[in-house]
């Protein structure tokens, strides 16, 4: 995890967290310039009030060595919201328990508290139902593969009919299928989406990269894998405004969702567009360029002499598409005249 810190206010909590630096070297060891005794430890002369305030807003993680009760009134006022809020973890004065305060699983906690407490030989001490009542974390699931949440506003609810083991339907058409070892007894797989909607369950979890209707979402936490490549034909002056509203079109006419776009894929021109390098870095979704040669090899259902003649391969959009995705095409050509083609190709699992 990146940029964590640790603030100790005795010596007991200083030998601890030393320890800790010197597992975790990337670590910042922070305490109060009173206990100073001649090691690199960044030593602070404001209250402790003031520093922890400083912590929270600038790390990912962090871990207090001192009591429970005091670290929450010390933290209070800093709570905004779990999707960004920092791991905050406790460890009491012996090192004998490490507690996982906040963003347990968003921001990471949970699992730095295993860890620490494995390193330090002492008890884990974890609250969130999920852990605890080892069934599947709602919020998190698919995280790891980076799964996009939808929208988040039915996370709590389907988390609490989760760990209350009632009924859960499950149904899936994208991304990779091995998450889970075992499922709980109260998931259960479906086949299709109307088999979900016969299925009399609580609440749904539904994997796709297709757009999904109301009547299933509102009950249902919807996760998008990343599995699209747009596969992008274009001049060396198209805009970024006419690609976007291009590929906006593709994916509104064939149901699919911007959330699993994976990539942008195009041919390696001699100059970079600008208009396709804007709209990456806007997108935060990486491109990848492809020689002409490379696309020339590709098999595309929809080739053009024309486009060869300029090119040096009858296809781009669709042969990108087909490249970088090693899939298969889901959307061929879709041409915006006249300077813009858009294909898009599903990544395989």
């Amino acid at each position: 995890m990146e940029k964590v810190s640790i603030l100790a206010i005795t010596k007991n909590g200083l030998n601890i967290g030393s320890k800790l630096t010197e597992i975790f070297p990337s670590w910042d060891l922070y305490a109060p310039s009173k206990l100073q005794n001649g090691k690199k430890i960044s030593w602070y002369k404001e209250s402790t009030s003031e520093k922890i305030v400083e912590l929270f807003n600038n790390n990912k993680a962090l871990i207090c060595i001192f009591s429970l009760g005091a670290v929450i009134r010390l933290i209070s006022s800093c709570l905004k919201d779990k999707k960004i809020d920092p791991a905050v973890l406790v460890i009491d004065d012996k090192a004998n328990f490490v507690i996982s305060v906040l963003s347990g699983h968003l921001g990471g906690a949970n699992e730095l508290t295993q860890t620490i407490a494995q390193k330090l030989n002492a008890v884990p001490v974890i609250t969130t139902a999920a852990d605890v009542n080892n069934t599947i974390a709602v919020d998190l699931l698919g995280k790891n593969l980076g799964w996009k949440i939808d929208d988040d506003s039915n996370v709590t609810r389907i988390s609490a009919h989760m760990v209350n083991e009632e009924k859960i339907g499950v149904y899936q058409d994208a991304g990779q299928t091995k998450w889970y070892e075992r499922l709980p007894t109260n998931v259960t797989i479906f086949k299709s989406l109307e088999e979900l909607k016969k299925s009399n369950s609580r609440g749904y979890l539904i994997i796709s990269d297709k757009n999904i209707e109301d009547d299933l979402k509102k009950d249902a936490v919807i996760y998008r894998p990343p599995t699209l490549v747009i596969g992008i034909g274009l001049h060396w002056d198209t805009t970024k405004q006419t690609i976007e509203e291009g590929i906006k079109k593709t994916l509104n006419k064939f149901n699919l969702s911007h959330k699993s776009i994976a990539r942008l894929a195009s041919i390696k021109k001699p100059k970079d567009v600008k208009g396709l390098l804007d709209l990456g870095k806007e997108m935060e979704i990486p491109i990848e360029f492809v020689n002409r040669e490379e696309l020339a090899e590709i098999s595309a259902p929809n080739p053009s002499d024309l486009v060869k003649s300029f090119e040096g391969t009858p296809s781009v959009s669709e042969a990108a598409a087909i490249k970088v995705s090693k899939g298969d095409l889901i959307v061929e050509k879709q041409k915006f005249p006249p300077n813009l083609t858009i294909a898009i190709a599903r990544i395989p699992y």
